[in-house]
């Protein structure tokens, strides 16, 4: 026998589901002998052969875990102490292991289907809580990105509800974090809003203002009393934003206690690493009466069919695919994973051990201010938390380069201070470290420790209770913190459990290889400002990373900081906007969009300034290449841009890509492809080569980052060369002004996902990976045309990585809506697709081409069977009202109670057999979504509702 070593790198065959003979057969059933052949009658010819990515093969789980280990060694992990709204922080065991670590919690989709999501919308609920108890504010939403965006959002927000109207500027203080400010002028900009900073203490004039921004405690470490400057700002008809630090606020009066509008901040410091700038969770609080205009998600209370609790997401959820152009923001990402690591973490320690670490936190830090007072450093910090400014002098840069000699990291201020912060991980020694860094001396620590006084402002401290729901006082053991995480992760359906089928959305493979960098030190414990010398090891992944990314895009240059899809699309607009500024064409401010197009499209283009015109859509959902004509030429003078989806959101290819970029150059204008559908393209075409300027790329899909239950998500962009000069920048960076989020390199730590992702695909198995994502979808299309009409598909009667099956007729013909399909499918154990996007009363299916065939025949199967329900109520062997569709889902104890239905039991639980092995029973039946609204609560309810209990 002839010894074979085959090869080392299985990963392709595990990430793709399908096996060779499974793709022969579904191949046969579409009529070819080839995937190649599919392919060649999939994609257009005008933009056949675009693609620059190689063929070479992937590299083995294991070589490539080793390759960027080596990578991440080049990082140095000094001890922190730069804050500026970064912290050292624990996680606790039990959630890195059991929430972080857990596919059930990261490969969960955005609860937009509550009756399968109540676990991790229970999760969120609590984090709405956390953040309402601590801000002294009643609502608050359900995370927004960083710290410094959620400090736009609130300007605009400001900006639409200020009662002084006349105003266009809006105030900011200078004790507000640097990146912060920064950010704020990146939005205001477009929008003509004029970012003043200044000294709040010297404030006079409060009437020039629609709004203002205060940091609480401020970025040098100061606690100031806002409360009559509040007033006088409201006397003025001006809005007050707070950002506030959590942890402080166990500690001193809540911003809502002071009167303030808003309040945000991050919720970072519990619980959830540095990793060099993200993600993290920002938070949003404000007044009951705002909560209509608030950005975000948000959940809600509502009840199910049976008048039973349940929640769901509320109101504005997904308002910009609604209101587009008009809408408040163009979020429709949060930080789902990392809001529940934090609500965790409060869970976990409650409020009686959030207390103790902030007040031993405020401790050491009153420790080390005393010691270094009596050695005679000028601290000029008097009252503060965590953070000290000292005034060093010509000493500063000496000291710097002494704390890097010893492995130390202290805050750059400025050339005559110097800053540092405290958090829950420091300790004694840490402190002595610092005395013997910054003094000769060598005070007594137990001295010290027991003379020191609070550094509080006594004025300032909190009276009010924090975190008295239940939740937060019971699972304070490891067991029932472990046991209270399963329950949650049991009532919901994730990637773990089932495909899910969601156009639009791709919720393909995320690799435990891809994950388990995340967790590594190297990567976990760097803070964003490090200097660059000690985050070599990030720099090299993220040039290697941009250069993987052009490669599949055909692109020239990459930027990773857009921190969501949301920021990737605008981070795009503004490079567009700003290129044509360089060329003297500041007028060109038309954004041409397609009907089609997504809704965030819109809502980003009226945030970088510019003015959406809407062109029509044929009947087969392509681009009405007549009417985008006539509005290019017609717009030709002021034209900027377009932003076009490419596969279209309809599902297709559509075959005039190329001559759709060449209307919008020769009308002067930039050609912006949305990458949102990226997982049908790479390897097979380039939208950086035929045509595009300019692409965002939404990693959390085509490139494997977990969706987290609703995020993290990362969206750079890839751009052509004359775009690259405005890229976003950073303070950190060579380029630093136009930065769209707080870190340098947005949520850097998950970046090792894609890495991880493209280096072991290599360029074949990216090709193959696009291919089989077709081959899944049309293979899904061609077995369901027969049952439900297949509603857009190309030249040759093909899809491309999604299809779209049209449900309209049969709500005719039997009274059943796309909803009644969506939830009858939760009794099949299946997350319904994409329901009415892009056209009202339709599902988008996309499969990814993670799903074996056994998965794909098995949803066929479901919708097969519905479509035999269907009839039995067109056919009137079902009632129109009472049947498994109208009542689905069907809960456990439903189906233990009376039973008064005129359908079986077994028809309702386990109408296939294959269900009987493993059946998932929804925890709540179909939610009231008119009721949640009608009657809002975005928070736990009260500890009086559970007495009668």
């Amino acid at each position: 026998m002839t010894i074979n070593l085959g090869t080392a790198n299985e990963f392709i065959a595990r990430h793709i589901g399908p096996r060779a003979a499974d793709e022969q057969a579904m191949l046969a059933t579409l009529g070819f002998d080839s995937l190649e052949a599919m392919t060649a009658a999939v994609i257009p010819d005008s933009i056949k052969g675009t693609s620059v990515l190689g063929s070479e093969d992937g590299q083995s789980e294991a070589d490539a875990l080793a390759a960027l280990k080596a990578i991440a060694g080049n990082n140095q992990l000094f001890k922190s102490y730069i804050g500026q709204g970064y912290y050292n922080t624990h996680t606790p065991a039990p959630i890195l292991r059991n929430l972080l670590e857990n596919p059930a919690w990261y490969t969960a989709y955005t609860p937009y289907q509550p009756e399968i999501s109540q676990g991790r919308l229970e999760a969120l609920l609590n984090f709405q809580t956390l953040i309402s108890d601590l801000t002294g504010l009643p609502i608050a939403n359900a995370s927004l990105l960083d710290e410094a965006t959620a400090a736009a959002e609130a300007m605009t927000f400001c900006k639409r509800l200020s009662k002084n109207k006349a105003s266009h500027a809006f105030f900011a203080s200078r004790h507000c974090h640097p990146q912060t400010l920064d950010v704020l002028r990146t939005r205001a900009e477009p929008l003509g809003i004029e970012v003043v900073v200044g000294d709040e203490r010297e404030l006079s004039d409060t009437s020039a203002f629609f709004g203002a921004l205060l940091q609480y405690p401020a970025s040098n470490g100061d606690v100031f009393d806002y409360r009559e400057l509040v007033q006088r700002l409201h006397a003025a008809g001006t809005l007050v934003a707070v950002a506030a630090d959590l942890l402080a606020l166990t500690l001193l009066t809540p911003p809502g206690e002071f009167d303030a509008d808003v309040a945000i901040g991050s919720a970072q410091r519990f619980g959830v690493p540095l990793g060099f700038g993200g993600p993290h969770a920002a938070y949003f609080a404000t007044r009951d009466a705002f909560k209509r205009d608030m950005p975000g998600r948000l959940v809600g209370v509502s009840i199910d069919r049976f008048g039973k609790s349940a929640l769901r997401l509320a109101m504005q959820t997904r308002e910009q695919h609604i209101r587009r152009e008009k809408a408040t923001s163009n979020i429709c990402t949060a930080q789902v994973l990392l809001a529940n690591i934090a609500s965790m973490y409060a869970v976990y320690h409650g409020p009686a051990g959030l207390k103790r670490i902030a007040e031993r936190t405020h401790a050491l830090t009153a420790i080390l201010a005393a010691g270094l007072e009596q050695a005679g450093v000028n601290v000029v910090t008097c009252a503060f938390f965590d953070t000290l400014t000292l005034a060093t002098g010509a000493a500063t840069a000496a000291l710097h380069d002494k704390a890097r000699a010893q492995g130390i990291n202290l805050r750059q201020v400025d050339a005559e201070h110097l800053g540092l912060s405290l958090d829950e991980t420091s300790s004694q020694a840490d402190v002595e470290a610092l005395w013997a860094l910054l003094t000769d001396q060598a005070p007594n620590f137990a001295a010290i420790a027991a003379a020191v006084q609070v550094r509080l402002p006594a004025a300032l401290l909190r009276q009010s209770a924090i975190l008295e729901h239940p939740v937060f006082n019971r699972y304070h053991s490891e067991t029932e913190l472990m046991r209270y995480l399963r329950r949650l992760a049991d009532k919901d359906l994730a990637l773990d459990r089932t495909m899910i089928p969601l156009g639009s959305c791709t919720m393909k493979l995320n690799a435990a290889s891809e994950m388990i960098p995340v967790t590594w030190a190297e990567f976990g414990n760097l803070h964003p400002f490090a200097p660059a010398a000690q985050s070599q090891g990030y720099l090299q992944m993220t040039r290697e990373l941009e250069a993987m990314l052009c490669a599949a895009t055909g692109y020239d240059a990459v930027s990773l900081q857009p921190n969501a899809g949301s920021q990737g699309e605008y981070a795009g607009l503004l490079a567009i906007r700003a290129y044509h500024r360089s060329r003297g064409d500041s007028h060109r401010d038309i954004c041409l969009i397609p009907s089609s197009a997504h809704g965030t499209n819109p809502a980003t283009a009226h945030m970088a300034g510019m003015r959406v015109v809407v062109t029509a859509c044929d009947a087969r959902g392509n681009v009405d290449i007549d009417d985008l004509r006539a509005k290019a030429i017609e717009h030709r003078d002021r034209l900027a841009a377009i932003m076009i989806t490419y596969p279209s959101t309809h599902g297709v290819f559509e075959e005039a890509i190329g001559e759709i970029c060449a209307i919008i150059h020769d009308n002067g204008g930039q050609v912006y492809i949305d990458g949102a559908n990226m997982n049908a393209m790479v390897g097979l075409c380039a939208p950086g080569k035929f045509g595009g300027d300019v692409s965002h790329l939404n990693l959390h899909k085509t490139f494997c980052i977990p969706h987290g239950g609703g995020g993290p998500g990362v969206g750079p962009i890839g751009v052509k060369a004359h775009l690259a000069p405005f890229l976003p920048g950073h303070a950190q960076l060579e380029n630093t002004a136009g930065a769209v989020c707080a870190a340098p390199f947005g949520s850097a730590s998950i970046l090792p996902i894609t890495w991880m992702y493209i280096r072991m695909m290599g360029g074949a198995g990216l090709k193959r990976a696009s291919q089989m994502a077709i081959l899944n979808a049309n293979y899904i299309a061609r077995r369901l045309e027969e049952h439900y009409p297949v509603l857009y598909t190309g030249g040759n009667g093909l899809v491309a990585h999604e299809c779209i099956l049209d449900l309209r007729p049969l709500k005719d013909t039997s009274g059943i809506s796309v909803d009644d399909v969506a939830k009858r499918l939760i009794d099949f154990g299946f997350h319904a697709p994409t329901m009415s996007f892009p056209v009202a009363g339709t599902l988008m299916i996309e499969p990814t081409e993670s799903e074996s065939k056994e998965e794909l025949d098995r949803f066929c199967a479901a919708m097969i069977q519905i479509r035999e329900e269907i009839r039995a109520v067109e056919n009137g062997s079902l009632d129109k009202d009472d049947n498994p569709l109208k009542n689905a889902p069907h809960t456990a104890a439903e189906l233990a109670g009376e039973w008064a239905h005129g359908y079986s039991r077994e028809q309702a639980v386990y109408p296939l057999p294959n269900l009987v092995e493993g059946k998932y029973w929804p925890p709540v039946g179909r939610v009231d979504n008119v009721f949640g609204d009608r009657n809002l609560v975005c928070a736990c309810p009260s500890i009086e509702s559970y007495q009668d209990v």
